[in-house]
């Protein structure tokens, strides 16, 4: 029996050892003890019967509109128009045109009804090569099918916007949503470019289809997702607005709508880029004087565009707006930059950066008049700015100073300049925390130096008397603070008013009626008793002197806490 029990403990000692041989090198079991892993920050996705990495680039988002399918979906291929007789080949024209106003489904069920998309595909890519190629198709009873077509394919509801709220869109890493329509839309698109480019095309005749409706239509497709389908659109809105004189005013007006619900309303709209590109082509052939129309338009309505959060999807385009109605009428420019002044940026440096960015291409189209009277208040801001603490700010302020066509215009008026920048120059000249902005500022201020000596003496000379001023200003506070200080502890009730935080100081000091034989017993025997008191009296909430608002009165009588639907209701005795 001993040998027996020598061996059961010989094996328990040997499966112990094993047990922790294989806790140490083993594999772990997440449900032992110990901390949990630490979750990932960037999580991978899961897919059935594999594990992927993290992704290196987002997949491209598909989405598709809202089309109302057609429910005979089956096509017949029709003769190509090439081999018809000519005599029939408006009617063939015709009948292609109205076979592709048949819609499919491509976001569903792409796979479905290949066949028959594939015969309108067709028909579509023969119809494009046949308007290039040939003259004279454009007849009179094509244009009711043509636009027909057109709208039945490309007036339809828009998908959800994948970026409901606005954010900015970032074109290096956002993938955009494409539409799985595609590729019949874009050759519905350049077919309808080459009707409106062909030769024998007639606005007077189109003009009876392609109305106000239309273009409505047509712009409320601006907001989609898809950048292909807006630059598409852009070539027809602006071909439209060429080809249809009558449309001219109803259609900026309509644009003018579309900018004021993106700037009050919704500030967000996915084709703001596309519709500023087109006016600045519209801008340019603007006929002189300008109108007020015109005027308005830019103060109202573009200057507005620079407040919205997503500038900068869409700011290259504004700024060109911008600019090119200075260069149409120099006398804008003060009511520009004042608007450009009030609507700067105040905690946004990238969007601070876009607006120093279009201040210079303004300055490199100003007019010397015109610049004497925004300076002031234009250099102001620049004197903000290279005090930025935002490096790329301060830089972007600082490269004015490499603008030759700026300087000269500095330089004419140095008198007035110089004094305004002067003093951020020289104080940032040493402490700035970036090293690049020190070499800039002393590029700036050897420029100053060779355009003025004397004025950069004086100005320098000024600076540092107000330095010194603003030191003995400092000084003298401190000083008087101090004595303030050294009369209140010279008094030998001192320790007991301090005691008594109801009781200003300050005015027990500076009382006359303050009488010197204070009895010094009663105000201690005070303070015992007035600290018994708070200590008894249970706290309360200071209410606030501001006036109140009636809604917010009535909402907080009204409101009572939600006790019983808690499961832990808090405490009486211990509130």
């Amino acid at each position: 029996m001993m040998w027996l029990y020598g061996g059961v403990i010989v094996l328990f000692v040997f499966i112990s050892f094993l047990s922790t041989l294989l806790g140490r090198n083993g594999p772990k079991n997440n449900l032992g003890s110990g901390p949990p892993p630490p979750t990932p920050l960037n999580k991978t996705k899961l897919t059935a019967g594999a594990i992927q990495g993290p992704m290196t680039k987002k997949d491209k988002r598909h989405s598709s509109s809202r089309f109302n399918i057609t429910k005979n979906r089956e096509l017949e291929m029709l003769p190509l128009l090439k081999e018809a007789a000519p005599s029939d080949r408006e009617e063939l024209f015709i009948q292609k045109l109205r076979q592709c106003c048949v819609l499919f489904d491509f976001a569903a069920d792409p796979l479905s009804d290949l066949k028959w998309k594939e015969v309108k595909r067709t028909a579509l890519t023969e119809m494009v090569e046949f308007v290039t190629q040939y003259k004279g198709v454009i007849t009179e009873s094509v244009y009711p099918e043509a636009v027909n077509m057109f709208s039945v394919n490309l007036f339809r509801t828009l998908p959800p916007s994948s970026n409901p709220n606005g954010a900015e869109f970032d074109p290096e890493e956002d993938e955009p949503t494409l539409e799985a329509a595609w590729p019949h839309l874009q050759l519905i698109y350049e077919l309808f470019l080459r009707v409106l480019e062909a030769p024998d095309f007639q606005a007077s005749v189109a003009k009876k289809y392609i109305d106000q409706k239309f273009v409505l239509q047509l712009l409320d497709l601006f907001d989609s997702e898809d950048p292909r389908e807006r630059d598409l659109l852009k070539t027809t809105l602006h071909r439209i607005y060429g080809k249809f004189l009558a449309l001219r005013a109803f259609i900026r007006k309509q644009i003018n709508n579309v900018f004021y619900r993106f700037i009050y309303e919704t500030e967000h709209h996915n084709g703001i880029a596309e519709l500023l590109e087109i006016l600045g082509s519209i801008i340019n052939g603007f006929a002189l004087p300008l109108k007020e129309e015109h005027k308005v338009f830019l103060l109202r309505v573009l200057m507005p565009l620079h407040k919205v959060k997503s500038l900068s999807v869409y700011h290259p385009q504004l700024a060109y707006c911008v600019v090119q109605f200075l260069e149409k009428d120099p006398s804008l420019t003060q009511p520009v930059i004042q608007s450009l002044l009030k609507y700067w940026p105040k905690t946004h440096s990238p969007k601070e950066v876009m607006f120093l960015n279009e201040l210079e291409e303004i300055l490199d189209v100003i007019e010397p008049a015109e610049f004497q009277k925004v300076m002031v208040p234009l250099f102001r801001q620049l004197s903000k700015c290279v005090s930025s603490p935002h490096f790329q700010v301060a830089e972007r302020a600082l490269y004015y100073w490499n603008n030759e066509y700026v300087m000269s215009l500095v330089a004419e008026n140095a008198t007035e300049i110089l004094p305004i920048m002067f003093p951020s120059l020289y104080k940032n000249s040493k402490s700035h925390w970036n090293k690049t902005i020190h070499g800039l500022i002393y590029n700036a201020l050897k420029l100053f130096m060779e355009m003025n000596q004397k004025l950069f003496d004086e100005c320098t000379k000024q600076y540092r008397q107000e330095r010194q001023k603003e030191r003995e200003r400092q000084n003298q506070r401190m000083e008087l603070w101090c004595k303030v200080e050294s009369l209140a502890m010279s008094r030998p009730e001192f320790e007991l008013l301090r005691g008594r935080m109801f009781l200003d100081i300050s005015s027990v000091i500076a009382s006359p009626e303050f009488e010197e034989d204070v009895n010094l017993e009663n105000l201690e025997q005070e303070a015992i008793e007035a600290k018994k008191t708070n200590a008894n009296k249970p706290l309360m909430r200071r209410k606030s002197e501001l006036p109140q608002d009636q809604y917010t009165v009535t909402a907080l009588n009204s409101h009572k806490r939600a006790d019983e639907y808690l499961s832990t209701p808090p405490d009486v005795n211990k509130c």
